[in-house]
């Protein structure tokens, strides 16, 4: 009987995404079965198997878009020809931007959101909740604050290289990312982090301890001995214990206190750790002492 083997790394991802039909599309493929065995609609099975994407968990799919990759380059006239076409979406798709960041486009602007739909092959629906959710994300970070259109063309590579194409998928994307965001945020408040922005550094940290699967009440007693032993926040101290945890498969403060109570073995019997030395291990050493 054949077996479906799936690491520990792999359940806590599909876990912390808390989609259960991500986790049976991911279960589904492992099996090398066929997708239509899920049962799922096709708009279902799209979300799901976007969110295995977002996750790095669909090793079926080949990136579309490379870091390295360059839009073409288009012309004020190519602008021109495209907002002159009767019933043109894009005209439509330009007002909707400017009303949306409150101002008048440059053309260069301009020549971004046509790259994004013409290049990436984003379509006007899809592009317009991706700049909706770009505005949303800037605002909830700060009163006032809007997205620069390289921040919204960032976000459309972003979304085209997961083949977020459907607004099925873009709505599975931004739950997935609310949910993300909510759970950064409990740690942020956890570790003192407020009226800020987190940096990158500091979000790649926060999301890898999020990844690896850790509650958190652990998150919480790794800080606690982090500023026990450094004196403050340490970023690479405090990742330091969380990594060697996870070698140790312990996700939660209890499993880490359980760890901690076991004996540790020594000659002639058993130390708790922590636990003041007896008589008769004191008289031992004594004995040491005065043979040396």
């Amino acid at each position: 009987m054949s077996e479906v083997i799936v690491s520990v790394e792999t359940v806590r991802k599909l876990l912390a995404a808390g989609n259960g039909d991500s986790a049976l599309l991911y279960l589904c493929r492992a099996a090398e079965l066929s997708d239509v065995a899920t049962g799922f609609t096709e708009a279902r099975l799209e979300c799901a198997a976007s969110l295995l994407r977002q996750l790095g968990l669909d090793e079926r799919r080949a990136p579309r878009f490379q870091q390295s990759a360059q839009r073409p380059e288009y012309t004020e006239q190519d602008i021109r020809r495209q907002m002159e076409v009767p019933g043109s979406d894009f005209k439509r798709f330009v007002g909707e931007v400017q009303r949306c960041m409150g101002r008048a486009l440059s053309n260069e602007e301009l020549k971004i959101l046509l790259s994004m739909r013409e290049y990436l092959g984003l379509s006007v629906e899809v592009l317009n909740v991706l700049i909706h959710y770009c505005v949303d994300r800037s605002r909830s970070r700060g009163a006032g604050r809007m997205p620069s259109m390289r921040i919204i063309e960032k976000e459309a590579y972003r979304w085209a290289d997961l083949e977020i194409d459907t607004l099925e998928k873009a709505a599975a994307h931004i739950q997935s990312e609310a949910v993300r965001y909510s759970r950064l945020g409990e740690l942020c408040r956890m570790l003192g982090i407020t009226g800020r922005r987190l940096t990158p550094a500091e979000e790649r940290y926060l999301q890898a301890w999020v990844d690896m699967g850790f509650s958190n009440d652990a998150v919480s007693l790794a800080y606690e001995k982090t500023c026990e032993n450094t004196g403050g926040l340490t970023w690479k101290y405090m990742n330091s214990i969380l990594e060697r945890w996870n070698q140790q498969r312990l996700y939660t403060a209890d499993q880490v206190r359980a760890l901690d109570k076991k004996p540790v073995a020594r000659k002639g019997g058993y130390q708790r750790h922590g636990e003041a030395p007896s008589p008769a291990m004191l008289d031992a050493a004594r004995q040491m002492l005065e043979e040396d």
